[in-house]
């Protein structure tokens, strides 16, 4: 199963090719700082690979136990 991972925009897409601009929105992420709870599936991470200097990633503790 995949693990939960905390994606934050925390630089602007403006100036940026519009291929980011369309990740990000794909991913959830339309405002700064805003943040998103995802499952790290290889198409979520490739995508995150794409725009990695534009966001912050941390893995969230799963407490589920």
């Amino acid at each position: 199963m995949a693990k939960p991972i905390k994606v934050t925009l925390v630089r602007s897409p403006i100036g940026r090719p519009e291929k980011h601009r369309r990740i990000l929105r794909a991913l959830g992420l339309t405002k700064l700082h805003k943040s998103r709870v995802l499952y790290a599936t290889p198409p979520v991470v490739g995508a995150i690979k794409k725009v990695i200097h534009l966001v912050d990633v941390e893995p969230v503790e799963d407490d589920q136990k």
